[in-house]
């Protein structure tokens, strides 16, 4: 066995045999469920309590619209008394009418102790709103004329079809190719922040112990920095994979519960996210199915996993320069600020670019290094020229080698380094020797 693969085998073990890797594997997939899941729960719980509001009406011309229902029940006060807002009163509400509303349509106000309840405030201005519509309508004294312009209003909704030069279609919605986009972004972006993390983490630990004293004594710096990298990079891959497999099973329990909302909630969930995304419109789940059908899969597992390789690279060698520079925490900071604002810029730009992907914007992104692992996901649902594609990749893996190669430089000086907090020109110094 390889001095390598030992130090990679040495790395994927001392991580996945801790208590809190394995408490975190098992017990993550529960608590994104319990997220999801209880909140969905609860909010099909009502509340049976019947809540009384006031109506004060000056006007004497609007109670009427008002009808009880299950979580209201409205009765007419003759003025506004203080003691309706009291904590002792019964009255959860009161709506006050101050003058003829299509004169002065500002008159009406909801007082309440605590925040005014959304839906008593849309019941109360939609009953109002078409009341006052009608009678500005029938003012006109048009017979029917109501009913004419009701009937006029028809709401026009495009079917979006996709159609392949062999003249195959399959329904299109930009709103679910955005989502499959921003769910893959979102992956590399939480797996390149935690595990790189995770590398400067180790490395500076294995520092501080002078362990690393000992261990580049029979083996080469870089092969110790390769193997951190490797190592670690597979205690991610083991443990999203647990994720994925136990998510899977825990959905498809709560559908057999809660009905087919289940995987809808999940995806809504993933969708958000990522983070600030533009909401997806409402699509029929065997339209959803057949949207995701038509979507270059086989690119997008495929660039996925690229990208996740030279992104992870790319970022991780920088982690362990860093943690091999430094020797606290608090030293960290001034390093790792630069990369991290970059991941944030790349997540915004890949907000930004999800509405135009052929954009500047989403095209000089998608071709940085340091953002297109993150950009170019979100492209590519929308389709990407291949020689773009290509161009990104030998970006992304070129800069990643030369990373790779300064990061070993840096790294073989630094881990030796004690005491001294280096500057650039020591970095520099240390990329030269």
């Amino acid at each position: 066995m390889s001095k390598l693969s030992i130090i990679i085998q040495r790395e994927f073990m001392t991580r996945a045999q801790k208590k809190s890797f394995i408490l975190l594997t098992i017990f993550m997939p529960f608590l994104f469920a319990a997220i999801v899941f209880v909140p969905m729960l609860l909010a099909q719980i009502n509340d049976d309590t019947t809540k009384n509001i006031a109506v004060v009406d000056h006007t004497q011309k609007y109670f009427h619209l008002f009808e009880d229902n299950e979580s209201y029940h409205f009765h007419t006060a003759p003025q506004f008394k203080d003691e309706f807002l009291s904590d002792t009163s019964a009255v959860e509400a009161v709506v006050v009418i101050g003058a003829d509303l299509i004169d002065y349509p500002k008159s009406l106000k909801i007082y309440s102790r605590r925040e005014i309840p959304m839906d008593l405030q849309s019941y109360v201005e939609t009953e109002l709103s078409n009341f006052v519509r009608s009678e500005k309508l029938a003012a006109h004294g048009i017979e029917g004329l109501e009913h004419i312009i009701a009937s006029s209003e028809t709401d026009i909704e495009a079917e979006t079809i996709k159609r392949s030069e062999d003249g195959s279609e399959s329904f299109s919605n930009s709103g679910v190719a955005m989502a499959v986009g921003f769910f893959f972004t979102f992956l590399i972006y939480t797996f390149v922040m935690a595990y790189g993390s995770m590398v400067m983490q180790g490395v500076m630990e294995e520092k501080t112990n002078r362990i690393m004293e000992i261990m580049v004594s029979s083996v080469k710096p870089f092969e110790l920095m390769m193997g951190k990298i490797i190592g670690i990079a597979l205690v991610g891959f083991a443990q999203i994979t647990i994720w994925g497999v136990m998510l899977a099973a825990i959905i498809a329990v709560v559908n057999m519960f809660i009905g087919g909302d289940a995987e809808t909630a999940a995806m809504a969930s993933n969708g958000a996210m990522q983070m600030g995304a533009t909401p997806v419109p409402e699509v029929e789940p065997n339209e959803v199915m057949s949207v995701i059908n038509s979507l270059p899969i086989a690119e997008l597992a495929i660039m996925f996993v690229v990208y996740f390789i030279g992104g992870y690279l790319l970022y991780a060698s920088f982690f362990a320069a860093v943690g091999a520079s430094i020797n606290s925490q608090e030293d960290s900071s001034q390093f790792v600020m630069p990369v991290v604002l970059i991941m944030v810029f790349s997540l915004y730009a890949a907000m930004g670019s999800a509405e135009n992907t052929d954009g500047p914007l989403a095209f000089y992104a998608s071709l940085f290094p340091l953002t297109s692992p993150i950009v170019m996901m979100v492209r590519i649902p929308f389709g990407v020229p291949l020689w773009q594609e290509l161009l990104s990749v030998v970006l992304l893996f070129g800069s990643a080698l030369g990373m790779v190669w300064i990061s070993g430089r840096i790294y073989r000086v630094g881990v030796l380094m004690y005491g001294k907090k280096p500057t650039v020109k020591d970095l520099i110094k240390w990329i030269r020797l």
